[in-house]
């Protein structure tokens, strides 16, 4: 692990109390999820609240000429309106990186659905009608929807008058942000090369779909303050973001998280937190909202759909020569967290390869389309869905097997990156290649019952009863991918734990209290295994997430088990050394043992490293509790530099490699993936289960944008045409292939018990993997996600 000043030090084992690290040890919420009995955020009630509603804008781009609220405020039931003009304080707009989001709609909207208005009524439905009677008059002007129209030298500007520390070092004023990264000489190595793959791909824009839609309750404090519960990935976040917008300081905003139905990215921006807050301050009543689907798909980010160029160089021999590769992102109408995406996507945009020349360019637009942020994998899955096509048509130029290629040009511990760092953990990239290809492939044909006659349930088309068999084909196909983890490019990515050793009930206590979102990633039952395992107790607390204790960051980047993990795991070795102190003054004169030997706390006992029991824990603690706040950090990253791209910018990768397996139905164009296995390096298993459970849910995720989830925006007036799960669609359990997972543990020696952040990489290779595989069966180029039918069968 890391020590907090991010210094390496020895990984121990640590206590053998049962349900500690390395325990498949069931989840605390599970139970309740399963049976419906969780208490979601949009379960909240409180006596005499209020219900809002937002009113947004019909079109995406348009001069607002008036607003007229009266007829809302009329109708009985409702207590306030607000507009642009209501709002307290000079502060108007919030952001993630660039505060270049308004809270209310003031002088235009920018992409269709943006807030304009809201309401605070006695009903929900109440509310619903008080929106509809708001009368706003627009202008519309023409719509910015890609590159060509974004940098074009007469275009629209988005945003007017920008001043953030971005615009310096963009070619146009519609770019948020560009990272160019170069390494070497690209043209002389070109010269090199036996074989030139060129190619163009377009990744289409995913929602992140999560099931629990926008929703939280503000309610009133005494003092003027306000306490929001709410479902969101980083509690300090959205404080800092709106304490200014309300005129309030932090600590009278008290925020609360409340149960997290899904976030992969897209609770990371505030949707409806601060326009809660501002009823409730208004009315001095609770306000609750909560989205319904159709606000849930406006009410967020999305993530980036892009275009993307790729030129890739090969000699005879199977190895690459260089990698030119441009990258277009869509951020839409705000920044969000474009600038981040951008830099992962120009940082892991040739993949986890060995290439020494190197040119790469990655920008994210401002346009009218709905605005982009984070979702799992961000940046570096739209790269590699494009940079592992690539590989498979060069290996095929070449002659060589794909994954042998693969392997061929795999990195390892101690290669550097296109952007000038050492790979100084673990790389096992071409292992993970063997392994995925060396497990048992699905028997031929399985879709053939008794009497072989076909199950049109294993059909492609499924239950539609398409096809009985005819003309369907399998096909077979490989990716790999590499995922940065944690915060990047000098963030001061860091959490905080505070950790409570004390006697209940006559027994030994651990009680834990971060500021994690649980947002279903499982931190809740890791955390009680690193206490158990530090402070060797059976029972451990954990305290409700909020803004009582320091921040512990976003869930996000794979870096919760790492980073507050690691604050945990620092705080419980604190609070354990003052256990032991204690126990050396009140019994340490009574045995040696207490000043020489290196004592362990385990299943509620102090023991020396021989095993020998010292005292019991509850003799130890009798009328005495020990608590500990602290902070831990990783170690430090940098910016990469804005002409080179150079720079130690990541603090740790992960990788995952996928097979697909597919069957084609090739006359009517209907996909059937039987199976994605995985292997990956998970560093150290914290909770295998869980672990398995992440691998599983981000493979499947990239199984969905691979051949069915797509928002639709139309081009000519950038409205998103399909903003339901009637049209947007995800995978169900019958469109979820078998998914089997091989993992691997090489510790990396930097991170805390070398565990390795394990969320977001399937989510990278599962995609090109099944386009792979359908490419395999077909013999079509394929460039663009999602395949659709009219894609295989040229109608």
């Amino acid at each position: 692990m890391s020590s907090p000043n991010g210094t390496p030090t020895k990984i121990t084992q640590g206590s053998k109390t049962k349900g500690g690290i390395g325990e498949s040890t069931l989840r605390p919420d599970g139970t309740l999820k399963v049976t419906g009995e969780f208490a979601y955020s949009s379960d909240m009630w409180h006596e005499d609240m209020l219900w809002g509603q937002i009113l947004r804008s019909p079109v995406a781009h348009a001069e607002i000429v008036s607003i007229d609220t009266s007829e809302a405020l009329a109708l009985p039931g409702v207590y306030a309106v607000m507009t642009y003009d209501d709002l307290p304080t000079a502060v108007k707009n919030y952001g993630l990186e660039i505060q270049d989001t308004p809270v209310l709609a003031h002088g235009k909207v920018r992409h269709h659905g943006e807030p304009v208005a809201i309401v605070a009524a006695d009903h929900p439905e109440t509310a619903r009608r008080a929106a509809a009677k708001i009368k706003v008059e627009y202008r519309e002007l023409p719509v910015i929807t890609d590159e060509a129209s974004a940098t074009a030298p007469d275009a629209i500007l988005v945003h007017e008058g920008r001043d953030d520390h971005h615009v310096g070092h963009v070619p146009h004023p519609n770019i948020v942000h560009r990272q160019p990264i170069i390494r070497g000489d690209v043209q002389e190595a070109s010269k090199k090369a036996d074989f030139v793959i060129k190619g163009e791909y377009t990744f289409g824009m995913q929602d992140q779909a999560f099931l629990g839609p926008e929703s939280g309750l503000a309610v009133p404090d005494e003092d003027g303050g306000v306490h929001l519960y709410i479902a969101t990935q980083w509690l300090h976040s959205d404080l800092r973001q709106i304490a200014p917008v309300l005129g309030l300081p932090e600590r009278k905003v008290r925020m609360t998280l409340s149960g997290v139905g899904g976030a992969f990215g897209g609770r990371e921006d505030l949707s409806m937190q601060i326009h809660a807050c501002l009823l409730a301050l208004r009315t001095g009543k609770p306000v609750k909202i909560v989205y319904n689907r159709f606000e849930s798909f406006f009410g967020h980010v999305h993530r980036h759909p892009a275009k993307l160029y790729y030129e890739h160089g090969a000699t005879r021999e199977g190895k690459l020569t260089h990698v030119k590769c441009r990258i277009v992102l869509d951020g839409g109408a705000y920044a969000s967290a474009s600038p981040a995406v951008v830099g992962n996507a120009a940082s892991l945009g040739i993949g986890p390869y060995v290439v020494d020349d190197v040119e790469i360019e990655a920008l994210a637009l401002y346009t009218n389309n709905p605005p982009c942020g984070a979702m799992r994998g961000f940046g570096a899955v739209q790269a590699c869905f494009a940079y592992e096509a690539q590989m498979d048509k060069l290996a095929d130029a070449v002659g060589m097997d794909r994954v042998e290629f693969r392997q061929l040009n795999a990195m390892e511990q101690g290669t550097i990156m296109p952007t000038g760092q050492p790979v100084d953990s673990p790389a096992p990239v071409a292992e993970l290649l063997r392994r995925v290809k060396a497990m048992p492939l699905p028997p031929e044909q399985q879709w053939l019952a008794a009497g072989e006659e076909a199950d049109v349930r294993q059909l492609p088309g499924g239950l539609s009863n398409t096809t009985h068999g005819e003309g369907v084909v399998r096909g077979v196909g490989y990716a790999v991918g590499i995922k940065n983890v944690g915060f990047s490019e000098g963030f001061d990515d860091y959490s905080t734990a505070k950790v409570r050793m004390e006697v209940v009930g006559g027994e030994p206590v651990a009680t834990v209290h971060t500021a994690m979102a649980e947002v279903g990633q499982g931190g809740v039952t890791v955390h009680a295994q690193i206490a158990r395992t530090e402070l060797g107790v059976a029972q451990v607390t954990i305290r409700p997430a909020d803004t009582q204790v320091g921040s512990a960051g976003s869930t996000s980047a794979s870096r919760q088990t790492y980073v507050t993990g690691g604050a945990v795991k620092n705080s419980c070795e604190l609070v354990r050394e003052k256990v032991l102190e204690l126990g050396r003054r009140k019994f340490g004169s009574y045995h040696p043992a207490w000043a020489t030997a290196e004592l362990l706390l385990e299943g509620g006992k102090v023991v020396t490293d021989g095993g020998e029991v010292l005292a019991d824990l509850v003799d130890v603690l009798e009328g005495e509790s020990v608590e500990v706040e602290a902070e831990w950090r990783h170690r430090p990253t940098e910016p990469f530099d804005l002409r080179t791209g150079q720079g130690f910018g990541h603090v740790q990768y992960s990788f995952a490699a996928h097979r697909a397996v597919v069957e084609v139905d090739t006359e009517l164009g209907l996909v059937k993936v039987i199976e994605l296995a995985c292997a990956q390096d998970v560093g150290k298993a914290l909770n295998p289960l869980s672990v398995i459970g992440q691998i599983q849910g981000g493979t499947t995720q990239g199984l969905g944008v691979a051949v069915m989830e797509e928002i639709i925006v139309d081009p000519k007036t950038a409205k998103v045409r399909n903003p339901s799960f009637t049209d947007y669609l995800i995978p169900t359990i019958l469109d979820t292939p078998t998914i089997p997972v091989d993992m691997l543990e090489l510790a990396d020696d930097h991170a805390p018990y070398g565990l390795r952040g394990v969320g977001e990489a399937p989510t990278l290779s599962s995609t090109p993997a099944v386009l792979a595989a359908i490419r395999n069966a077909t013999g079509l180029e394929l460039n663009r996600t999602p395949v659709r039918p009219e894609h295989l069968t040229g109608t």
